[in-house]
């Protein structure tokens, strides 16, 4: 997770047909099919879970990829933090392929503002210092940790992977240092996955992050829901996350102050992490010291204004009513077509 996931499914789906005629499937109508397809095989077919369907999301995902002579590419970052025993289970479902596994990885400086500012956009209520402390000290039972090195322990995620494949099964793929050109990730991944990279087009749809500001407005709305609903109120994914968030506040990112990261600790956990997969020997496209966190330029949340948090709330409530203009003019638009027909 947020180890530049987004621009390579996106690169993935986009030269699916160059890649095909090369012998590399992308499997799926679209790439949704292998979101449905792995939260399928997460929920269904292990101990004490109910039977995947045979005509499920997963099921059609396997035989797909069964029925093609070449090599099939699934790229899902849920399937990163899975256990041993579901490992097992994704193994068996390919009994006549090698089953290989590549794991993306970004340095711990530039991944925990990264997943915080994910979290924010997922419902998350906790605030930015609240949740520096719980992933460094890794408190038993705190959740906010689990979640973090659920998919951020890379040592631990390398050797679950390689017990369940083997240890010629798993590469690691290291992004390479901010202001790299994005050829250099596509390059790497296209070697562990053993497929030809040139001539792809990489001018694919980004995922750019909201800024700080925007985050910190989320926080609050987070915040009230909770306070008021105990939950996320329904749709929230949709008209929050994905329309406020990601196709509103995005656009205002390169206004608004970045969240920053320097911390001795941050480099020291980075490090431990270099010697443990040093040590474990995996195969690695790139280089381990990739994972060397460095400085992340920027302020903390709480250095941020309360004018520069309403002025991001005046413009998120522009943008909601905005989209909801847009919205009942669309359905305007379409009883005006029903009765015209």
């Amino acid at each position: 997770m947020k180890s530049g996931t987004s621009f390579l499914q996106n690169a993935l789906g986009h030269n699916k047909d160059l890649l095909a005629e090369r012998g590399v499937l992308f499997p799926g109508p679209r790439w949704r099919a292998q979101v449905s397809g792995v939260r399928d095989v997460i929920a269904t077919g292990g101990p004490g879970q109910p039977a995947t369907a045979p005509d499920g999301p997963w099921q059609r995902l396997v035989e797909e990829i069964n029925a093609w002579p070449g090599t099939a590419v699934v790229s899902m970052e849920f399937l990163a933090p899975r256990s041993e025993q579901k490992i097992a289970q994704i193994r068996a479902a390919f009994p006549d392929t090698t089953v290989e596994a590549v794991l993306t990885c970004r340095d711990l400086g530039r991944n925990i503002p990264a997943m915080w500012l994910e979290a924010v956009q997922n419902g998350g209520t906790t605030p930015w210092g609240q949740y520096l402390d719980s992933v460094r000290q890794r408190r038993s039972g705190d959740r906010v940790a689990r979640n973090f090195w659920k998919h951020q322990g890379i040592p631990e995620i390398a050797a679950r992977w390689t017990k369940g494949l083997g240890d010629d099964r798993l590469t690691l793929v290291t992004l390479p240092p901010k202001g790299a050109d994005p050829d250099v990730l596509w390059r790497r991944f296209a070697d562990a996955a053993g497929f030809d990279a040139d001539g792809c087009d990489l001018a694919v749809r980004a995922n750019p992050g909201i800024g700080l500001t925007s985050a910190l407005v989320l926080l609050r709305l987070n915040q009230a829901y909770h306070e008021e609903l105990g939950k996320m109120p329904p749709l929230y994914d949709t008209y929050v996350k994905h329309k406020l968030a990601k196709r509103g506040m995005v656009f205002r990112s390169k206004e608004e102050p970045r969240l920053g990261l320097d911390a001795s600790w941050v480099v020291k956990a980075g490090e431990s992490q270099i010697e443990r997969l040093q040590r474990a020997g995996h195969r690695v496209v790139g280089d381990l010291f990739d994972l060397r966190p460095v400085p992340v330029k920027g302020i903390h949340a709480d250095q941020v204004t309360q004018e520069e948090v309403l002025d991001a709330t005046v413009a998120a409530l522009a943008r909601s009513l905005e989209s909801w203009a847009e919205s009942d003019r669309s359905h305007r638009r379409r009883r005006r077509t029903g009765e015209d027909a």
